[in-house]
């Protein structure tokens, strides 16, 4: 079955930056686009962004575009979430996500709080 798992959320001081990893397994990873989502606490879950299967090309909300890259590694099955010049806004768990004929696969996610 399919399984996706974070890693590398922490504390980090504002203006600092993480790099998040997502291992994926049991699926054919290269094939699909991967994204990234994020919920704060008491707000919905909001897409941070995606990268594309097949050029690798990607995408971001405005409130992280500049800051935020998103790349992958097809040969380790891996989707990064590198994150610079981070904000106190940016606390939330960090959701790894992969959609497959039309049905969300989802990680455990993994907690980042920005605060001094």
């Amino acid at each position: 079955q399919v399984q996706l798992v974070e890693s590398g959320g922490g504390l980090v001081q504002p203006g600092g930056s993480l790099r998040l990893s997502c291992a994926a397994s049991g699926l054919t990873f290269s094939m699909y686009d991967m994204s990234w989502y994020r919920q704060a606490p008491g707000k919905e879950r909001e897409l941070v962004g995606t990268v594309i299967s097949t050029f690798g090309t990607t995408n971001y909300a405005d409130s992280v575009k500049g800051r935020f890259t998103i790349s992958r590694d097809n040969a380790k099955n891996t989707v990064y979430l590198q994150m610079n010049s981070l904000k106190p806004e940016d606390t939330a768990v960090y959701y790894c996500n992969a959609r497959i004929s039309s049905r969300n696969y989802w990680g455990k996610g993994t907690l980042v709080t920005v605060s001094s």
